[in-house]
């Protein structure tokens, strides 16, 4: 009875509220749609207000556009001609400090032995920075009688390796960022980790079959049959279209070498610096320009045109170091359009083998003017290391480029094993190995 009671009170209180007061229906006798009804009204009352958009000022400045594309293009050839001439200034100022010394020929006239040839010959061409200048040396010596035939054959394969130093620095121009820089290192090691696989190979084959033979090794007996075969007139070397178009520049750092100190060596090393800063200043400049649209019609042309297969940047490698007279400049152009992504590795790795035959047949025509049999011979083994190399490395391209791409890696995340690699590839090695040679030259000749 007495809850009958409260029930009918309850109700009747219900019914006596005033009018327009609605009445909140209990949280567990509620209908499922009032109840959802109130919980997005609820939720919705927690939400912070949003605040007014703030008004539009008249004079405010539109956003900045993209800089044109045809624009960026003029920036990047005044970077990639700064750039050349940087190449030819450190090149002319390293030149410059060797020549001033005799040292340079006396280290390879000395080269009577096989390993020390090599060694010597990596140690020169990286000092000078071109493959040309020390071929040109070696063939001197070998028509003024100072150095053999088959030594000159084992300084050359020196001289491809020395050559691949340019590639290494430049590589260093995009040091910032991790990922260009990856991208730039592994297109500067493919070029050196060729070259050092194709002499692991012929190094030993020539030295062996020279020890068996008694007179010289497959390599040089297979140069000289060529120079017989070929017969090559003398000619004129080619000029360089690349030192003709820098020349002015050059000459203006020279001048300015000049006025700084009157000792040559001094000269010559400061023209060597000035030259390296230029190189990192302009490389910066034209990475930073090769971006955005440029970058894009750039990698359409080069995948389209130039590097659409391995036949074409073979032959594009090939004809462009015949012209310009340089594997070093050709290769080291490669490096930066590599690491702005234009240009993908497993076209870089055609393109420098073909830079390498473009350097050698160069150097071919250059030695056809010394009418010394032996110089010619010293040029048609420089081609025929590369073919060789080629024919070996072309069809196992994978080992070159996966040992490149792996330790592009390791010096992305550490650029300690970028400069580790740097001196000790191309300083320390054969700096040990020629103070080893000497060393135990000298135990065998005093017992």
């Amino acid at each position: 009875m007495a809850g009958l009671v409260d029930e009918m009170e309850t109700e009747s209180k219900q019914t006596n509220k005033p009018a327009g007061e609605a009445v909140a229906p209990e949280a567990s006798d509620a209908p499922d749609a009032t109840g959802q009804a109130g919980g997005n009204a609820r939720r919705a009352s927690t939400k912070p207000p949003v605040p007014p958009s703030p008004p539009v000022s008249l004079t405010q400045s539109a956003p900045r556009s993209e800089t044109p594309a045809w624009l960026n293009g003029i920036f990047a050839a005044v970077c990639l001609y700064l750039f050349l001439c940087a190449i030819n200034i450190m090149g002319s100022g390293l030149k410059s400090v060797g020549n001033s010394t005799d040292w340079l020929e006396k280290l390879l006239a000395q080269a009577h032995n096989p390993f020390v040839a090599l060694m010597g010959s990596v140690i020169v061409t990286a000092i000078v920075q071109s493959s040309s200048f020390t071929t040109a040396l070696i063939i001197t010596l070998v028509a003024a009688g100072q150095m053999s035939t088959e030594d000159a054959v084992f300084a050359v394969m020196g001289a491809n390796i020395g050559t691949s130093v340019t590639n290494i620095l430049v590589a260093f121009g995009n040091v910032r960022i991790r990922r260009q820089f990856r991208r730039a290192f592994t297109a500067a090691l493919v070029h050196d980790i060729f070259n050092w696989l194709t002499v692991a190979i012929l190094f030993p084959l020539e030295w062996i079959s020279k020890a068996i033979s008694g007179d010289v090794g497959l390599l040089t007996r297979f140069s000289m049959l060529m120079t017989d075969l070929l017969g090559l007139e003398a000619s004129d070397k080619p000029n360089s279209p690349i030192k003709a178009v820098t020349k002015p520049v050059v000459n203006a750092f020279k001048w300015l070498a000049d006025r700084i100190s009157d000792v040559e060596v001094t000269q010559g090393t400061i023209l060597a610096v000035l030259g390296l800063l230029l190189l990192f200043l302009a490389l910066g400049f034209m990475v930073k320009n090769l971006k955005g649209a440029l970058l894009r019609r750039i990698e359409g042309l080069f995948t389209r045109v130039f590097f659409r297969n391995d036949l074409t940047a073979y032959i594009v490698g090939t004809l462009t170091t015949i012209l310009v007279q340089s594997s070093s400049v050709t290769t080291s152009l490669i490096v930066p359009l590599a690491g702005a992504g234009a240009v993908k590795i497993k076209r870089v790795f055609p393109y420098t083998l073909g830079a390498n035959l473009g350097t050698t047949i160069t150097g071919v025509i250059a030695a056809s003017a010394n009418p010394v049999a032996g110089a010619v011979t010293v040029a048609v083994a420089h081609v025929t290391f590369n073919l060789v190399g080629t024919s070996i490395w072309y069809p196992l391209r994978r080992i070159p480029i996966g040992t490149a791409r792996w330790y592009a890696r390791l010096a992305a995340k550490s650029k300690r094993y970028a400069f580790v690699f740097l001196f000790g590839v191309f300083i320390v090695l054969p700096m040990v190995g020629l103070i080893v040679t000497h060393v135990l030259s000298a135990i065998f000749s005093g017992s």
